[in-house]
């Protein structure tokens, strides 16, 4: 169902915002990993549970800006916690264009032998220029699905040893419009079968399928699957909007997001519940959508069809197969 015809949906512009910061149980001894932590969201996200102890990961392609992005969190921590202890942050070179790099990454933090209890999915690309990933995907599916796909599946069986674990999985509102059909496998990569804006949408569909399959086979577990819409953020992301709207139509926009977007501080709320919250475990909430801030909403009716999920599953199992070497 279309968020736009949920009364949930509309009822959380009238109601407090339902998770804050100071809500943020201690994290210490928890080790955490955040997709594109140096900017935007994943930065908020970051300096909050490292704020509270937790051990973080920056898993970022540009070791340069994720190294900036921790000395700038320190500081800021300081600030913002000044009775936490000294942030335990670490980069890890995630490249989410390719996926044996994405599997290289898994296998790297592997390698030191922690325990993993969480994983955000929080980085990705939007309404980017048609062009394929290095493995000859259409870089928008690469990056903001098989990307995630291959490292929250190499990382799998070390989450579910450090249970009670969890897995954040960043969507967006966009996933309700995607190419007819949801995703159309067969012709992926054909560029005059899909928009910039579909593309998009079919992208962040698949981050819903996935989180809802995903979670489906870790029912039985203390591995918490959840996904989140942040909502309208003044991020980066929003970058190639330029090649979308042109110049003119980019500066209206860039007034409305400046009067209108939340900050990432107040957009990671959301995100910072399912990963944080202890109602999660309580209430045993798996495979759930939420929107802004902490609201629960049903997601469209492509991502609530199962048999989709699982054709999403198989297809992504079988192009790590064909393009990652064993």
């Amino acid at each position: 169902m279309s968020s736009m015809k949920q009364l949930a949906y509309w009822k959380t512009y009238f109601t407090p915002n339902r998770y804050s910061n100071d809500l943020i149980p201690d994290q210490t001894g928890k080790v955490a990993i955040v997709t594109g932590a140096n900017a935007g969201l994943g930065y908020a996200t970051m300096v909050a549970l490292a704020g509270h102890g937790a051990h973080v990961f920056l898993a970022c392609r540009s070791e340069e800006r994720a190294l900036h992005a921790i000395e700038k969190a320190k500081q800021e921590i300081k600030e913002k916690y000044p009775r936490a202890q000294a942030p335990n942050l670490e980069f890890l070179e995630l490249d989410l264009n390719d996926m044996s790099k994405c599997k290289k990454a898994a296998n790297e933090f592997l390698s030191k032998g922690l325990p993993l209890h969480l994983l955000v999915n929080n980085s990705g690309i939007m309404t980017t220029p048609f062009a394929l990933s290095a493995d000859g995907i259409e870089q928008q599916f690469a990056v903001n699905h098989m990307g995630h796909f291959v490292f929250t599946t190499a990382l799998l069986d070390r989450i579910k040893e450090s249970q009670p674990s969890r897995i954040v999985i960043l969507s967006s509102h966009a996933h309700e419009r995607p190419v007819e059909g949801g995703i159309d496998f067969d012709t992926l990569n054909d560029e005059k079968m899909s928009t910039i804006v579909s593309r998009y949408g079919r992208s962040k569909l698949a981050n819903v399928l996935f989180g809802k399959a995903l979670a489906r086979r870790l029912a039985d577990t203390q591995v918490y699957v959840n996904i989140v819409h942040p909502g309208f953020v003044a991020t980066e992301l929003q970058r190639h909007n330029k090649d979308l709207f042109g110049p003119v139509v980019l500066r209206i926009l860039g007034a409305i997001t400046a009067v209108m977007a939340m900050t990432p501080e107040v957009g990671a709320l959301t995100q910072l519940y399912v990963a944080t919250s202890p109602e999660i475990v309580n209430k045993d909430i798996r495979g759930r959508y939420f929107v802004p801030i902490a609201n629960e909403i049903q997601p469209s009716a492509y991502a609530l069809d199962e048999a989709l999920q699982e054709e999403l599953w198989a297809f992504s199992e079988k192009l790590i197969k064909e393009k990652v070497p064993a």
